[in-house]
């Protein structure tokens, strides 16, 4: 094991990893249709403009579509293998958690909801101290899953 890993922040980076768990979720499974409309974009012929205003000609312009539609979907296909290889490395790690330390974690750190701490109360009927405490347990089991050891 390197020595770098003694200077990690094991819980922020599991926090930060939760956080970007509904955009990888996201791009996987919108990333298909975002390549399609991109491709389309590249096939169709532009339309002129009738702002009334004059404009110049550049003959280039369909070839300067193609490049940008190629460029665009090469960005999209980077992000959607990110994406695999976050969800490879993340969500067995995840599944590993009980449903209700799922439901913690969300609630604080997936939802951005400012009253977590108030819904995990009001939902599991504890205190403020032990909803804390019920997610720093979580968190704990989440950061030994994604890092091992802490």
């Amino acid at each position: 094991m390197s020595i770098m890993w003694n200077y990690l922040d094991k819980r922020k980076a599991a926090v930060d990893a939760l956080k970007d768990f509904g955009s990888m979720e996201f791009i996987l499974a919108h990333t298909d249709e975002a390549v399609k409309n991109e491709y389309l974009k590249m096939e169709g012929v532009g339309s002129p403009s009738m702002s009334g205003m004059p404009s110049s000609h550049n003959p280039g312009a369909g070839e300067d579509r193609i490049i940008n539609s190629i460029e665009e979907i090469d960005v999209l296909k980077e992000r959607y293998r990110q994406a695999l290889e976050y969800m490879a490395w993340f969500k067995p790690a995840w599944e590993k958690l009980t449903a209700e330390e799922r439901d913690v974690l969300d609630c604080f750190y997936a939802d951005d909801d400012s009253g977590a701490v108030y819904t995990i109360c009001n939902r599991y009927g504890i205190e403020r101290t032990s909803a804390y405490k019920k997610k720093n347990r979580a968190l704990d089991k989440l950061v030994i899953q994604l890092y091992g050891k802490q």
